[in-house]
């Protein structure tokens, strides 16, 4: 005697169904039908479903004085032709305003010293839930000029010898960039090793052996009686970048002076 029809099963099993990666699979299907079956389909809705959650937050999640912001992932550095819309997205929540932002101004700190110091707390919780901000983000943020944030936080690494994370030093990106001064006097001024020098400047073990490299190959050229377009033409880079090396270099030979 066969099995007994479930009829119960049979009347509610299709309530399961109705859920939003099923429509946006069914949606794909109906918009793209060349795309593939129904595992491709259900795998570029569940993809699209975790975007979405990863970018939009309950409101439980924010507390007072919070904001949710979208960075540019640390581990997506840009490339000729590579627009924002085709980088990896990050999405972070920052403390835009906290008790010692307030406290700050009632014990009458500079205006420039605060924006300063909300610019960096910014750049570092962004970095540390992997994502990256442009001068363009604080400037936003902050409701500030990005010019001013960039000469604030410049002046802040040539002061400290410390690299702040943000993406015109991590991802060389814009100009007045100080990384790579700060990586060559870290190992011929101060002596540190390439371990020591990653970890303070937020860069990986690769990327501080290549700009220590480069600074090599620099001196090296120049010590052959090499021009700079020479140098250029050699290392197959641009002369602006072989003039920042050499000023690193002249700054160096200033230093053991």
């Amino acid at each position: 005697m066969g099995r007994q029809p479930d009829f119960v099963s049979k009347k509610f099993r299709s309530l399961q169904d109705k859920t939003l990666t099923n429509a946006l699979a069914h949606c794909i299907g109906k918009e793209f039908p060349r795309i593939g079956g129904r595992r491709m389909l259900n795998l570029c809705a569940e993809m699209i479903v975790d975007v979405v959650r990863r970018h939009l937050r309950a409101r439980d999640y924010l507390s007072h004085g919070q904001v949710l912001w979208i960075g540019i992932s640390v581990d997506d550095p840009p490339s000729y032709g590579k627009t924002t819309a085709e980088t990896d997205l990050v999405p972070v929540i920052l403390d835009l305003s906290t008790l010692d932002d307030v406290q700050s101004r009632i014990e009458r700190t500079s205006s420039r010293q605060r924006l300063l110091q909300k610019a960096m707390r910014l750049c570092q919780q962004a970095y540390r839930q992997g994502a990256l901000l442009s001068n363009s983000d604080l400037a936003e943020l902050l409701n500030q000029d990005p010019s001013l944030i960039g000469r604030l936080l410049a002046k802040q690494e040539r002061a400290t010898g410390e690299v702040i994370p943000r993406r015109a030093t991590l991802h060389d990106i814009g100009s007045g960039m100080t990384h790579k001064h700060i990586i060559c006097w870290k190992r011929y001024a101060q002596g540190k090793s390439t371990e020591e020098i990653a970890r303070e400047t937020y860069h990986s073990l690769d990327a501080v052996d290549r700009y220590l490299g480069q600074y090599d190959r620099v001196r090296h050229c120049q010590l052959q009686g090499m021009s700079v377009a020479e140098i250029a033409f050699t290392l197959g880079c641009s002369v602006s970048l072989v003039n920042e090396y050499l000023e690193i270099d002249r700054q160096l030979e200033r230093n053991h002076e």
